[in-house]
Protein backbone atom coordinates (compact mmCIF):
# COMPACT_ATOMS: atom_id res chain seq x y z
CA UNK A 1 0.00 0.00 0.00
CA UNK A 2 1.00 3.53 -0.86
CA UNK A 3 2.48 5.19 2.15
CA UNK A 4 0.70 8.49 2.01
CA UNK A 5 -2.84 6.48 1.51
CA UNK A 6 -1.73 4.04 4.67
CA UNK A 7 -0.90 7.48 6.39
CA UNK A 8 -4.31 8.26 5.73
CA UNK A 9 -5.79 5.56 6.70
CA UNK A 10 -4.37 5.09 9.85
CA UNK A 11 -5.41 9.13 10.63
CA UNK A 12 -9.16 7.56 9.92
CA UNK A 13 -8.84 5.01 12.32
CA UNK A 14 -7.79 6.91 14.99
CA UNK A 15 -11.03 9.72 14.06
CA UNK A 16 -12.83 6.63 14.07
CA UNK A 17 -11.72 5.38 17.54
CA UNK A 18 -12.04 8.78 18.46
CA UNK A 19 -15.96 8.70 17.59
CA UNK A 20 -16.33 5.76 19.75
CA UNK A 21 -14.96 7.44 22.85
CA UNK A 22 -17.38 10.21 22.60
CA UNK A 23 -20.41 7.56 21.74
CA UNK A 24 -19.49 6.10 24.51
CA UNK A 25 -19.69 9.07 27.19
CA UNK A 26 -22.44 10.26 25.66
CA UNK A 27 -24.18 6.63 26.85
CA UNK A 28 -22.32 7.33 30.42
CA UNK A 29 -24.56 10.80 30.42
CA UNK A 30 -27.48 8.75 29.62
CA UNK A 31 -26.76 6.60 32.38
CA UNK A 32 -27.04 3.88 30.25
CA UNK A 33 -24.90 0.63 31.85
CA UNK A 34 -24.09 -2.36 29.84
CA UNK A 35 -23.72 -5.65 30.89
CA UNK A 36 -22.80 -8.19 28.82
CA UNK A 37 -25.49 -7.46 26.04
CA UNK A 38 -27.83 -6.03 28.05
CA UNK A 39 -28.33 -2.70 28.75
CA UNK A 40 -29.72 -1.08 32.22
CA UNK A 41 -30.73 2.28 32.72
CA UNK A 42 -31.22 4.10 36.16
CA UNK A 43 -34.66 4.35 37.23
CA UNK A 44 -34.95 7.97 37.23
CA UNK A 45 -33.66 7.85 33.03
CA UNK A 46 -36.01 4.96 32.79
CA UNK A 47 -38.74 7.28 34.31
CA UNK A 48 -38.26 10.01 31.95
CA UNK A 49 -37.67 7.92 29.04
CA UNK A 50 -41.59 6.36 29.79
CA UNK A 51 -42.98 10.11 30.11
CA UNK A 52 -42.08 10.96 26.64
CA UNK A 53 -43.57 7.45 25.50
CA UNK A 54 -46.48 8.36 22.67
CA UNK A 55 -49.58 5.66 22.92
CA UNK A 56 -50.44 3.38 20.61
CA UNK A 57 -53.90 5.13 19.76
CA UNK A 58 -52.19 8.35 19.65
CA UNK A 59 -49.33 7.10 17.79
CA UNK A 60 -51.89 5.37 14.88
CA UNK A 61 -53.89 8.48 14.55
CA UNK A 62 -51.31 10.49 13.98
CA UNK A 63 -50.10 8.46 10.90
CA UNK A 64 -50.42 9.97 7.39
CA UNK A 65 -52.43 7.50 5.14
CA UNK A 66 -49.29 7.10 3.08
CA UNK A 67 -47.57 5.58 5.81
CA UNK A 68 -50.50 2.63 6.49
CA UNK A 69 -50.71 2.12 2.68
CA UNK A 70 -46.58 1.23 2.12
CA UNK A 71 -46.23 -0.44 5.52
CA UNK A 72 -47.22 -3.60 3.84
CA UNK A 73 -44.58 -3.08 1.19
CA UNK A 74 -42.07 -2.26 3.78
CA UNK A 75 -42.80 -5.23 5.57
CA UNK A 76 -42.52 -7.52 2.80
CA UNK A 77 -38.96 -6.56 2.71
CA UNK A 78 -38.14 -9.24 5.30
CA UNK A 79 -38.32 -11.93 2.99
CA UNK A 80 -35.51 -11.67 0.72
CA UNK A 81 -33.86 -10.31 3.70
CA UNK A 82 -34.14 -13.59 5.29
CA UNK A 83 -33.51 -15.28 2.46
CA UNK A 84 -29.90 -13.26 2.03
CA UNK A 85 -29.57 -13.64 5.09
CA UNK A 86 -29.52 -17.67 4.88
CA UNK A 87 -27.91 -17.69 1.64
CA UNK A 88 -25.14 -15.62 3.09
CA UNK A 89 -24.35 -18.00 6.32
CA UNK A 90 -24.78 -21.02 3.64
CA UNK A 91 -21.91 -19.58 1.33
CA UNK A 92 -19.20 -18.42 4.13
CA UNK A 93 -19.91 -21.71 5.74
CA UNK A 94 -19.37 -23.53 2.39
CA UNK A 95 -16.56 -21.36 0.54
CA UNK A 96 -14.88 -19.40 3.39
CA UNK A 97 -13.19 -22.73 4.88
CA UNK A 98 -11.71 -23.86 1.72
CA UNK A 99 -10.18 -20.73 0.48
CA UNK A 100 -8.43 -20.09 4.57
CA UNK A 101 -11.16 -16.96 4.70
CA UNK A 102 -12.01 -16.17 8.29
CA UNK A 103 -15.80 -16.58 8.95
CA UNK A 104 -17.72 -13.53 9.75
CA UNK A 105 -19.37 -13.92 13.35
CA UNK A 106 -22.77 -13.38 12.60
CA UNK A 107 -23.88 -11.82 15.75
CA UNK A 108 -21.15 -9.21 15.67
CA UNK A 109 -23.27 -7.94 12.65
CA UNK A 110 -26.80 -7.66 14.15
CA UNK A 111 -27.56 -5.46 17.31
CA UNK A 112 -31.19 -5.53 19.03
CA UNK A 113 -31.08 -3.17 21.76
CA UNK A 114 -33.78 -0.38 20.92
CA UNK A 115 -36.28 -2.37 22.63
CA UNK A 116 -35.00 -1.51 25.84
CA UNK A 117 -35.97 2.11 25.01
CA UNK A 118 -39.02 2.89 27.53
CA UNK A 119 -39.59 6.03 25.19
CA UNK A 120 -41.07 3.40 22.35
CA UNK A 121 -44.48 2.00 22.08
CA UNK A 122 -44.81 -1.51 20.26
CA UNK A 123 -45.43 -0.24 17.43
CA UNK A 124 -42.07 1.55 17.36
CA UNK A 125 -39.96 -1.17 19.01
CA UNK A 126 -41.00 -3.49 16.13
CA UNK A 127 -40.30 -0.74 13.26
CA UNK A 128 -36.77 -0.62 15.13
CA UNK A 129 -36.17 -4.01 15.63
CA UNK A 130 -37.36 -4.70 11.43
CA UNK A 131 -34.83 -1.65 10.75
CA UNK A 132 -31.68 -3.51 12.87
CA UNK A 133 -32.11 -6.77 11.37
CA UNK A 134 -32.04 -5.08 7.76
CA UNK A 135 -28.76 -3.41 8.78
CA UNK A 136 -27.78 -6.47 10.35
CA UNK A 137 -27.90 -8.40 7.11
CA UNK A 138 -26.59 -5.10 5.48
CA UNK A 139 -23.48 -5.29 7.68
CA UNK A 140 -23.20 -8.84 7.11
CA UNK A 141 -23.24 -9.09 3.60
CA UNK A 142 -20.58 -5.93 3.07
CA UNK A 143 -18.64 -7.84 5.77
CA UNK A 144 -18.77 -10.77 4.21
CA UNK A 145 -17.95 -9.46 0.45
CA UNK A 146 -14.96 -7.05 1.76
CA UNK A 147 -13.77 -10.65 2.77
CA UNK A 148 -13.97 -12.12 -0.36
CA UNK A 149 -13.04 -9.12 -2.28
CA UNK A 150 -9.73 -9.03 -0.42
CA UNK A 151 -9.05 -12.78 -1.28
CA UNK A 152 -10.09 -12.64 -5.35
CA UNK A 153 -9.37 -8.83 -6.61
CA UNK A 154 -8.05 -6.66 -4.11
CA UNK A 155 -7.87 -3.96 -6.80
CA UNK A 156 -9.01 -0.50 -5.93
CA UNK A 157 -11.37 0.75 -8.90
CA UNK A 158 -10.79 3.41 -11.42
CA UNK A 159 -13.70 5.67 -10.28
CA UNK A 160 -14.40 6.36 -6.74
CA UNK A 161 -16.08 3.70 -5.01
CA UNK A 162 -19.65 4.89 -2.66
CA UNK A 163 -18.90 3.93 1.18
CA UNK A 164 -16.31 1.11 -0.09
CA UNK A 165 -16.24 -1.52 2.80
CA UNK A 166 -12.87 -1.19 5.19
CA UNK A 167 -10.39 -3.70 3.42
CA UNK A 168 -10.67 -1.42 0.35
CA UNK A 169 -8.17 1.08 1.57
CA UNK A 170 -5.98 -1.89 1.68
CA UNK A 171 -6.46 -2.51 -2.35
CA UNK A 172 -3.58 -2.37 -4.82
CA UNK A 173 -4.41 0.67 -6.96
CA UNK A 174 -6.34 0.19 -10.47
CA UNK A 175 -3.77 -0.56 -13.33
CA UNK A 176 -0.87 -1.30 -10.78
CA UNK A 177 -0.38 -4.96 -11.97
CA UNK A 178 3.31 -5.02 -10.41
CA UNK A 179 1.56 -4.25 -6.99
CA UNK A 180 -0.95 -6.59 -7.91
CA UNK A 181 1.44 -9.42 -8.12
CA UNK A 182 3.53 -8.41 -4.94
CA UNK A 183 1.04 -8.16 -2.52
CA UNK A 184 -1.51 -10.30 -3.61
CA UNK A 185 -0.39 -13.09 -1.48
CA UNK A 186 0.02 -10.90 1.67
CA UNK A 187 -3.81 -9.25 1.41
CA UNK A 188 -4.32 -12.69 1.68
CA UNK A 189 -2.63 -13.64 4.85
CA UNK A 190 -4.03 -10.42 5.93
CA UNK A 191 -7.32 -11.78 6.18
CA UNK A 192 -6.05 -14.89 8.15
CA UNK A 193 -5.64 -11.95 11.01
CA UNK A 194 -9.55 -11.54 10.79
CA UNK A 195 -12.13 -13.06 13.83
Amino acid sequence: MDAGIHTLSERIRRLEEEIETEIRQRRVALQADFEGRKIHFEEEVLAAQRRMKQGLLHYLSEAPPSFVLTAPLIYAGIVPLAALDLFLSLYQAVCFPVYGIPKVRRRDCFVFDRAHLAYLNIIEKFNCAYCSYGSGVSAYLREIIGRTEQYWCPIKHARRALHAHPYYRGFTDFGDAEAFRRELAQLRRDLEKRT
